[in-house]
């Protein structure tokens, strides 16, 4: 008769799933309070100390572990010495292992438990079952996913696909499983405060350097129709949820920690350029990734913003941040700081746009928006980033960039600073409304491609040069783009993400009428450029800090 061992947290299924086996011939083994709960459902069970002679003990923390249970699972059938050590040993072959492990990630995820607590929510016997029996799948079944249960009862009964080909997807899933599991742990032993996200171990060791490995988990979200082309596969995965997801990070937990409300599927594209929108937002947010000042809106196109400005209201924001690129707008993703009401959802009622998303909408906002079936709105879902399985990046306050062979890990970009007065490097200092501009400016611009210019005017961004090899050259693209909208240079304020490294930068900007100009400073010919800069009657500011992104 064969015999399955049978201990899970998740007890779903299992009742029809040991009812079919014992149909089918099995004797079942179990643990705990899933012997319970199959007897109470009428199936027939042994207890586990029947096999091992002792009793569970330590409070549950010892049930399984013992050499009449794993000598069971990892006799090899094959091997007739394995066999003959069973035999003599009187310890009976063990063919089938269905468990799965204590909910450890949600119990780091829950504040209410303290350290010990979550540590007790740690697996010990059911991740060591799982691995031998996946070790020894050519002859064991191994079931940790309760979904799995009638297929593998199918297979049993030959009514399914072969038992053997199964029985290996089977224990790749289970590897993959208490790996997951692993790295959740190691990532809360390694940040027991919680500071960061329980997305996977984290490469920073507690004194700041770079550990020599580390892990990274994720779940799949869902199935993308394509890449950034067609005939480019893609797919969606979300950071493997373990804790505090440090939402701070890019928005309430990212996309994975948002609802969508109305329209189509999200594809690639749509998600980097949703990810772009969230990050330019972050730099106009409190500490804690709240919103903060007057409502912000950012419009996004091929993960760069074409349009950006604060307002009085979310409407006006919309309306400032549409004037700066109407043309690049159309087919844009656009983000706001504040909730969207009724107003403001009517502005944008002539504008294709692919994705929306905001804080809240109003129902009345919804109805409006919601009349374009194909536009995809988000909002952040209840619970938010805390909510266990809704992890927004893999490790919080890190960014992760894959390259051929390997990948980049770096700190998040900080939020930038208050544009500080006494770094005004130039005879002229800014004006308050220069200021405010300047300010804005500062903060927009950390999310343009690099080489990046934004220029600015009341809040709000009138011309963008993005991406370029040459800085002055994303100067006469910022310059061309505000002009051809039939707006006006003059008195303008300019950002600029990265030092000018020669005049030329500040000559093109002061013939189009800037008149104030923020930029981190460091470039070997400083001197030239505050000079020219003087010579225009310009005030510049210099923060110190580079806002590189490529």
């Amino acid at each position: 008769m064969p015999l399955a061992l049978v201990s899970v947290s998740d007890k779903r299924g299992i009742d029809d799933f040991c009812s079919g086996l014992v149909s089918a011939g099995w004797k079942i083994v179990s643990t705990g309070g899933t012997a319970a709960a199959l007897r109470d459902a009428g199936v027939e069970v042994t207890d586990v100390s029947s096999l091992t002679g002792f009793p569970e003990m330590l409070g549950g923390r010892v049930k399984t572990l013992h050499p009449a249970v794993h000598g069971g699972i990892l006799a090899r059938r094959r091997v007739p010495g394995d066999m003959a050590r069973l035999k003599e040993l009187e310890i009976a072959a063990i063919d089938l292992v269905a468990v799965n492990l204590y909910p450890f990630r949600e119990a780091a995820a829950d504040k209410s438990l303290a350290p010990r607590e979550v540590v007790e929510r740690i697996d010990i016997g059911g991740p060591a079952l799982l691995r031998a029996a996946a070790k020894n799948s050519d002859s064991v079944w191994v079931l940790c996913d309760p979904d799995d249960y009638p297929r593998a009862l199918g297979a049993l009964e030959r009514r399914a696909a072969p038992a053997k080909e199964l029985r290996g997807e089977l224990a790749a899933k289970a590897f993959a499983h208490t790996s997951s599991y692993d790295a959740a742990i190691a990532a809360y032993v390694t940040s027991r405060e919680a500071t960061a996200g329980l997305h996977g171990q984290s490469p920073l060791t507690p004194d700041g350097s770079w550990a020599a490995g580390t892990s990274i988990h994720l779940r799949a979200e869902q199935t993308l129709r394509y890449g950034e082309n067609p005939g480019q596969r893609a797919a969606f995965y979300r950071g493997s949820s373990g804790g505090a997801e440090g939402s701070a990070a890019r928005g309430a937990g990212g996309i994975p920690g948002m609802d969508q409300l109305n329209g189509k599927e999200l594809s690639y594209n749509n998600i980097l350029d949703l990810d772009g929108a969230l990050g330019a937002l972050r730099a106009f947010a409190g500490p804690g990734g709240e919103p903060r000042g007057p409502p912000v809106c950012v419009i996004v196109k091929h993960t760069t913003p074409c349009g950006f400005a604060t307002g009085e209201t979310a409407r006006r924001a919309f309306e400032k941040a549409r004037a700066t690129d109407p043309l690049s707008a159309f087919g844009s993703v656009v983000a706001f700081s504040r909730g969207v009401d009724s107003d403001t959802a009517a502005a944008m009622g002539d504008l294709f746009v692919e994705c929306v998303t905001a804080p809240a909408f109003s129902e009345a906002a919804l109805e409006i928006l919601c009349k374009k079936k194909n536009l995809r709105i988000l909002a952040p879902a209840p619970g938010g980033s805390e909510k266990p399985g809704r992890a927004g990046h893999v490790w919080a306050g890190l960014d992760l960039r894959g390259v051929l062979g390997g990948v980049l890990v770096q700190e998040s970009a900080p939020v930038p600073a208050p544009l500080d007065l006494a770094n005004t490097v130039t005879k002229r200092r800014p004006a308050e409304a220069e200021l405010h501009d300047l300010d804005f400016a500062w903060r927009a611009v950390q999310s343009v491609k690099s080489n990046a210019i934004l220029l600015a005017s009341g809040g709000a961004a009138i011309g963008i040069g993005a991406g370029q090899m040459s800085r002055v050259d994303s100067v006469h693209i910022a310059v061309n783009k505000t002009n051809e909208n039939g707006v006006s240079t003059t008195g303008a304020a300019l950002a600029s993400d990265a030092f000018f490294p020669f005049r030329d930068g500040l000559d093109a900007a002061a013939e189009a009428g800037v008149a104030a100009v923020v930029q981190p400073g460091g470039s070997v010919r400083d001197d030239e450029v505050i000079a020219a800069a003087d010579e225009h009657g310009m005030t510049m500011v210099f923060t110190g800090a580079r806002q590189f992104r490529h």
